[in-house]
């Protein structure tokens, strides 16, 4: 079984380069050279995914966990995640896969077809596939063979994503993706830049509202809530009102405690009365579920 499939959304430079526009990165890649993400390497001037078929990670989990709340409430999914990321979270959860450079690192994995996804998750009696554990939009090829799959079989299908992807791979997944599980992390450059190593977080806005109004895909938003970096006010007052201008009252906002990790293992877990003042100020944008994660007992 290959694990190699030539990527999508690329067009071949002079000298042999090639320019990946799948996400804002826009990496411009040498021959024998891989993207930020780790993932997509140029072989003979044509970009290929060096991880189709390669699975890290899977589990049959309660929507709810993704955190989805608001969609087929009750059912499991199917989850799988691969390597790499277009990110660089200093607190990522994930790190051990998602901070891979599968080009270098080659890792002991599954290979799992799409077609044997979708066996595995019929046999399980999930009612959909989640792509998520590390960023989707990477996993591209794979996801889209996998969910045009998912369709067909009657099963819906979910990003559990970053959101900083362009909107021709929105386009790409765009009739087969039931749902888009965004982080938006935080609503300064600056602590994007700082978090993720991201220059600019317009493009993941502009990517959230294009797959809710143009592909009218079931969209929940997530914040992880950090002491010191996105916890003041001017920030989530900036998250809440644009949830609530640009894709509507009714979308879920998921305020969740953070916990000390990696490059952050020096600040403290977020107080409850933090996540409160944030879900107080959700509500007073006008949103009309703000719901209070990783703390047991209070939603």
């Amino acid at each position: 079984m290959n694990n190699l499939k030539e990527a999508l959304l690329y067009k071949q430079l002079d000298g042999g380069k090639v320019h990946c526009y799948l996400c804002p990165r826009d990496c411009k890649i040498a021959k024998g050279g891989v993207g930020y993400c780790g993932v997509r390497q140029n072989i003979d001037g044509k970009l290929f995914s060096l991880i189709y078929n390669v699975v890290s990670s899977i589990a049959n989990d309660p929507i709810e966990k993704k955190p989805l709340y608001h969609f087929h409430p009750g059912t499991m999914v199917f989850s799988v995640g691969t390597y790499g990321c277009n990110m660089r979270c200093g607190h990522c959860q994930n790190w051990q896969i998602a901070h891979v450079v599968y080009a270098k690192q080659k890792q002991s994995s599954e290979l799992i077809t799409p077609e044997q996804l979708i066996e595995m998750a019929k046999k399980e009696g999930s009612a959909g596939i989640a792509w998520t554990y590390n960023e989707p939009c990477i996993w591209l090829e794979y996801a889209l063979d996998g969910a045009k799959l998912a369709k067909k079989a009657g099963l819906y299908t979910v990003w559990v994503t970053n959101g900083y992807m362009h909107t021709e791979t929105i386009d790409l997944m765009g009739p087969y993706l039931d749902a888009f599980r965004v982080d938006i992390k935080g609503f300064t450059k600056e602590f994007y830049m700082k978090l993720a190593k991201v220059p600019d977080f317009q493009p993941i806005l502009k990517a959230t509202i294009y797959a809710k109004k143009k592909w009218n895909m079931h969209v929940e938003c997530i914040t992880n809530i950090i002491p010191t970096l996105n916890d003041d006010d001017e920030q989530l007052n900036g998250i809440a009102g644009w949830i609530k201008e640009n894709l509507g009252a009714e979308i879920p906002w998921h305020v969740t405690r953070f916990f000390p990790y990696l490059e952050y293992a020096h600040l403290p877990p977020t107080p409850i009365e933090t996540l409160e003042k944030a879900k107080e100020i959700g509500l007073k944008a006008g949103l009309q579920y703000v719901y209070i994660g990783n703390v047991p007992g209070v939603s």
